[in-house]
């Protein structure tokens, strides 16, 4: 019964039956559709209702031909075309245009080229047999029914149609929503949410640290890591109770820190509060993203093609690896090598601390408060930190500029950075492997990045090498003493700040809407299979309110963040995990629910009450994990494949559907547009121009519109989505005669090719069929009797000539 598990519900049989008799003089083949489906006991090795049955009796002698036509059969109902064929079915001769269409797809292999005996192994990805299903059309045109059906797949959905009516696309949005609320839940019930919550929750923490230290710097403490942390928890727990699509994951972004940086400098020139401006600038931004909310802005969504989202989100995986490189290469800073020293002379080398050249007066009376004298430190005594803390020197051989060389850190730091990269890579692949039953494997899979996480801590520990720790504050309190929890909107600023502050909220506003929105339009791609909809207006009120809530408190501002969204639905993918053997996997869709990105941030808020289990976790075994995230999220993200076809030739390229379409030299023309695109949002992201970043990601829907000058809609309608025309009706009215027009000529066709079949009665169906040798031809009758009356309460078939 385990091979039950790999059959698919719903399931039905077909059996094969051949075999030798004596009173035959040339074999007879019989075909039987049974109609309902029967469970034949007896007849195959599994309770599976037996559908079809083909019988094949002939004299002695032909036993092995048989065999083979027996065998050629069972192939004919595993295609998925002609098990169309014979489902629908009116008479042989559409069996016999099945068995010929299956004819002129089968590609033969000669007898010398290959063993017979030797399995042959699946392919990875079984091709789409759409195309076989199309009318055959002459060479160098599309089939009129794969256009309509490509421009049926670019309409938008009705998630991003305007209602107008104010606030109308919210309430469709939360109707729409509420039904799968209790599912979202349910749904959670599953080891591969817990194992996306622990992988999620040591991904989020550094970056969210990280992001609250930069802005500690950027406002001289004002705003740090416990407000991060703080803000992170409480936007990320009500997003994901809240929001339409919860699948997204919020996070700090890099325009963000530059806004933060600007207007704290803007403060301090003018003499203003930078917590009372930036809670005025935070309420504006909200007043305004609910004026978005409220007139249904989040339709222009359908404007954003796959064009815009695929550079923004190409651009964000590839800041996420150059900053994990970044950053490990900036230990070399706190742990330096030195590149120029003897082997010999190793017991020779020595580092110590000397009081400064030229001690100005500053330093000197930074040492009287400390109740030191230039006399009295014991320079050559101290150690690093305070050696460092009194502004002295580090003199000898062994002495870089920032202190003593310290190679083994570096080093090793570098080991545990590329072992986690490689090792999360391998085990979330490991369910491909043939070791272990198929669940530990799925086990293994799922929990690469937290098994992997788990490894290098012991390993890094064993070791006893001090390579830095990751640092969590461990006190709930506002990082400076000169504030609370509640902001003043207005505090010591004049009155007319608070008119002032709606300039830079709508540039805030801008930033906001478009990080929020490109991001939602990644995660709810027609290619993720998402079952409950999204909900664009939902979100972005969501953001809104907790975005107004921030700065009130004085925490900072969260949006969708791209590249940990896409690593949560990658954790997330479903499988079909009733393959039959050899079969590969197929993709179902997305576990949709709620739980997994409430319980990271509910971790992230305890985070401050871990801090004795976080201190052991390495800084460089979280960049590998953020290596790991920005590589694995740029598979499945065409611009690559298509760059990739530069330096191919034409007979490797693979079998790509746009190449059938479009000409080679236009995709090439169509790529360098994006990757010129690329370039120049990457300048300006690093440049000090990075704050109008997202207008000029609002610029690449621009850019794609002056496309449709120089590439044809039918070649845009493969390389990317049909942006929306203005004249929409006419182009529904068009469509649906064209579609009118396909279906009364394929009925007609049908209605030509067919032949009406009479029943005697309604539960007797009579099959005529061909002998296999021979220009004569006898009708073989099977006469199937599924009437109620029968006896015994089946089916009755009986054969006779």
């Amino acid at each position: 019964m385990n091979f039950m598990k790999k059959i698919p519900p719903g399931a039905e049989a077909s059996n094969v039956l051949v075999g030798e008799v004596d009173f035959l003089e040339k074999p007879i083949t019989a075909f039987v559709r049974l109609s309902p489906a029967v469970l034949i006991t007896g007849l195959t090795e599994v309770p599976v209702p037996t559908r079809f049955l083909f019988l094949l009796l002939g004299p002695h002698g032909k036993g092995p031909q048989y065999h083979e036509i027996g065998r050629s059969m069972a192939t004919l109902m595993t295609d998925e075309i002609f098990h169309d064929v014979a489902y629908k079915a009116k008479d042989r001769t559409d069996l016999l245009s099945g068995i010929d269409e299956f004819l002129d797809q089968v590609t033969v292999l000669p007898p010398g080229e290959w063993d017979p005996t030797i399995r042959i192994e699946p392919p990875k990805n079984v091709p789409s047999q759409m195309k076989r299903k199309r009318p055959s059309q002459p060479n160098g045109t599309a089939s009129p029914s794969g256009e309509l059906e490509k421009e049926e797949d670019n309409h938008a959905g009705p998630e991003l149609q305007r209602t107008g009516r104010i606030f109308g696309g919210l309430i469709m949005d939360i109707k729409r929503k509420l039904p799968f609320y209790w599912s979202d839940i349910r749904d959670s019930f599953s080891l591969q949410c817990l194992a996306s919550i622990l992988f999620l929750y040591c991904a989020c923490m550094s970056p969210v640290i990280t992001f609250g230290g930069l802005l500690g710097e950027a406002t001289k403490s004002n705003i740090s890591a416990i407000e991060s942390l703080f803000g992170a928890s409480l936007t990320g727990v009500a997003y994901s109770l809240f929001a339409g699509q919860p699948l997204t994951i919020l996070g700090s972004t890099g325009p963000v820190l530059v806004f933060e940086k600007i207007l704290f400098k803007f403060c301090n020139d003018y003499g203003l509060s930078y917590l009372s401006l930036r809670t005025s600038i935070g309420l504006w931004t909200a007043f305004l993203c609910l004026v978005l909310v409220a007139t249904d802005a989040s339709s222009l969504v359908c404007y954003i093609t796959r064009f815009t989202e695929e550079a923004f989100a190409a651009l964000i995986c590839i800041i996420f690896i150059y900053e994990a490189l970044e950053k490990l290469f900036h230990l070399g800073e706190h742990f330096p090598v030195n590149m120029h020293n003897n082997l010999d002379n190793l017991t020779l080398y020595s580092c110590h601390c000397s009081p400064p050249v030229n001690a100005s007066e500053g330093l000197i009376q930074e040492w009287n408060k400390t109740g030191h004298t230039p006399d009295s430190i014991p320079w050559s005594s101290l150690n690093v930190s305070m050696c460092k803390m009194l502004k002295g020197e580090f003199v000898g051989e062994a002495c870089g500029h920032h202190g003593p060389y310290i190679p083994d850190v570096l080093f090793w730091s570098i080991i545990l950075f590329f072992t986690t990269f490689f090792l999360s890579s391998f085990l979330k692949q490991f369910k491909t492997e043939r070791y272990f039953p198929t669940k530990v494997r799925s086990t293994i899979s799922d929990f690469a990045v937290f098994i992997t996480i788990m490894i290098m801590v012991l390993v890094d520990y064993l070791m006893g090498i001090p390579s830095p720790k990751l640092n969590v504050p461990d006190r709930f309190e506002p990082t400076s003493k000169n504030r609370g929890w509640l902001m003043d909107p207005l505090g010591s600023n004049p009155w007319w700040t608070l008119l002032v502050a709606a300039l830079p909220a709508l540039l805030c506003t801008i930033l906001i809407f478009m990080d929020q929105q490109i991001t939602a339009v990644i995660i709810n791609r027609k290619e993720h299979k998402l079952k409950k909809g999204c909900g664009y207006h939902l979100d972005l009120l969501v953001v809104a309110i907790m975005l107004g809530l921030c700065s009130i408190m004085g925490l900072p501002w969260f949006v969708a963040a791209t590249v940990l969204s896409i690593s949560h639905v990658n954790s997330l993918k479903l499988e079909s995990g009733c393959s039959a053997p050899g079969e590969q996997p197929k993709f179902l869709g997305i576990r949709e629910q709620r739980v997994t990105g409430f319980m990271i941030f509910v971790l992230m808020g305890c985070s401050v009450f871990m801090t004795s289990v976080l201190k052991f976790i390495p800084m460089p075994v979280l960049y590998g994990v953020f290596l790991y995230m920005g590589v694995s999220s740029l598979k499945g993200i065409q611009f690559f494949d298509r760059i990739k076809l530069f330096g191919m030739p034409a007979k490797h390229q693979p079998d790509l559907i746009y190449l059938r379409y479009v000409p080679l030299w236009k995709v090439h023309i169509f790529t360098l547009v994006q990757l010129t695109c690329l370039v120049l949002l990457w300048v300006i992201k690093a440049s000090a121009a990075a704050v109008v970043f997202p207008m000029m990601v609002l610029a690449l829907v621009f850019i794609r519109k002056l496309l449709d000058f120089f590439f044809t809609k039918r070649e845009l309608s493969w390389l990317d989505d049909l942006m929306p025309e203005s004249k929409k009706k006419k182009e529904d009215d068009k469509k649906k005669k064209a579609r009118e027009k396909l279906e009364e000529r394929t009925r007609l066709q049908e209605e030509e090719m067919g032949l009406k079949v009479g029943y005697e009665s309604p539960n007797q169906l009579d099959i005529p069929v061909k002998t296999l040798s021979g220009s004569q031809e006898k009708v073989a009758c099977v006469r199937v009797d599924i009437s109620p009356d029968t006896p015994g309460g089946g089916s009755a078939a009986e054969a006779f000539l």
